[in-house]
Parts: C-alpha cells; sequence; structure tokens
C-alpha cells in the first residue's frame, strides 16, 4: 500500500538536533537503537564480535549520512538499511571460503516428471514457516548451515523484509539471480526440515 510514511515526533525532534551537533540526541539514538540493529546483524553474521562492529560501522555512516537522510523513511528503517548493508560489506571481508554447493538438497526428479521425494507445499515465506515450527531455534540452525551466497539472500528477503530490488542493489546482483537464489534456498531448507516437520505429500 503506498501513502505518506507515518510520522514520529520523536524521530522528527531526534533528526533536528542531531542535525544541529547535539551530542546527546546522538547518544540517545544509539541507546534507542542498538539492540535492535544488533539483532539484525547477529542474524547476518552469525558472530557476536563482527555483529557488534557492524553496528558501530552502521551508526558511523549513518551519522555521517544525516544530510541525505530526507525522512522518506522512518529512521528506524533508515538504520536496518544501513546495518543490513553494514553486515554484508563484513561479509564480503571475510576470508573466502570454497563457494559450497546445494545441489544435493534441491529436488530431483523422476523421468515421468514427478518429484522423488514427496513434500508437503511450501510457497510460504520463512518467517511464517518459523512461527509455526516447533522449535525456531532448529530452523534458524538450519539456515545457518546454508551457504553464504544463498543465507544471506534468504535473510534479507525472509527474514530482513527487504523487497526483491533492495536485496539485489545491497548484494550487487541482478533482481533475477535473487529470485533464483531465493527460490534454491527456500528448496534447500525444506529439504533440511523435512525430517523434523513432516508434512502429508502434496
Amino acid at each position: 500500500m503506498g501513502g505518506a510514511t507515518p510520522v514520529d515526533e520523536e524521530e522528527v525532534t531526534l533528526l533536528a538536533r542531531m542535525r544541529a551537533g547535539d551530542q546527546a540526541a546522538f547518544e540517545a539514538v544509539v541507546r534507542t537503537y542498538s539492540g535492535r540493529l544488533l539483532a539484525v546483524t547477529r542474524r547476518i553474521l552469525n558472530s557476536e564480535e563482527d555483529a557488534r562492529d557492524a553496528v558501530q560501522d552502521a551508526f558511523m555512516n549513518a551519522f555521517r549520512s544525516l544530510a541525505r537522510f530526507e525522512g522518506h523513511a522512518r529512521l528506524s528503517t533508515w538504520l536496518h538499511r544501513i546495518a543490513v548493508n553494514a553486515s554484508l560489506m563484513r561479509l564480503r571481508t571475510r576470508k573466502r571460503k570454497p563457494e559450497q554447493s546445494i545441489e544435493a538438497l534441491l529436488p530431483s526428479f523422476l523421468e515421468d516428471g514427478h518429484h522423488t521425494e514427496q513434500f508437503a507445499s511450501w510457497a510460504e515465506p520463512v518467517d511464517v514457516a518459523m512461527e509455526r515450527a516447533e522449535s525456531r531455534a532448529l530452523v534458524r540452525r538450519l539456515i545457518d548451515q546454508l551457504p553464504d551466497n544463498y543465507r544471506t539472500v534468504l535473510m534479507l528477503r525472509d527474514i530482513e523484509g527487504l523487497d526483491t530490488e533492495e536485496a539485489a542493489t545491497m548484494l550487487g546482483l541482478s533482481t533475477n539471480a535473487v529470485k533464483i537464489r531465493l527460490h534454491r534456498a527456500r528448496q534447500a531448507l525444506r529439504t533440511m526440515l523435512a525430517p523434523h516437520f513432516r508434512g502429508q505429500p502434496s
């Protein structure tokens, strides 16, 4: 749905104070948003130390970019996007691991075109599946086992709520590449979840 971003008077006041160089306003923003940004960076980086460093990077980048923040989004949304980007930057600087294949986790087909193994239909986003699972910790652990290039796309789209275009821009990929990786990541995750959450074959 369209429409203007709802005005949050507290955010407007904080922004005005920060733009005026009010140190107390900067400290208030850090106190208010550091917890939720840390949760975001932890999900993406799977490392407490890297997550905390990414939050610091995010706040530094945000404070340097205040003049370019035009208020089209909520301050919290803007900070969230910056934290995601800071996390992705840290992922790129990590020592490169050999690219892992997920082919073994993707559906295979019989000669007649049917799946060799039938799974319950799953077209819903991962965050919805997590809400219905007995153990969110299990689902998160399995997501963390995906290769980074698939896990990151899944996290950005299904957990962090970015749209395809935003995810593509942040990852330096085409929107089509993001869609393909997301589809394959969901299929692989479903394969890993199947032994734990069996449904009726579709």
